[in-house]
């Protein structure tokens, strides 16, 4: 793996999720109708599911940045970095 690769695929620690993976992501909590705090489950679901920790705080702080109309892939990459712990 080349060092430039690293620096644009790993921000503050956290890798860079694909594109389609945080549309579903986001998909799946706007078709889900649920409270702030199950939301915050599927956002620490998604986390730990690749490998990182998140309080239920902040999964429940990034759930409600990814639910803003018109979020884009970019607001929910850095809503998931600020979220995510290095395991």
């Amino acid at each position: 793996m080349s060092e430039s690769f690293n620096q644009q695929d790993i921000t503050y620690g956290i890798e860079k999720f694909s594109a389609n993976d945080l549309t579903m992501l986001r998909n799946e909590l706007l078709r889900s109708g649920v409270d702030s705090f199950q939301s915050a489950e599927i956002v620490a679901s998604f986390l730990t599911g690749r490998g990182y920790g998140c309080s239920t705080h902040e999964a429940r702080n990034a759930a409600s940045k990814i639910e803003v109309y018109g979020c884009t892939a970019e607001r929910i990459q850095a809503a998931l970095e600020l979220a995510a712990r290095v395991m």
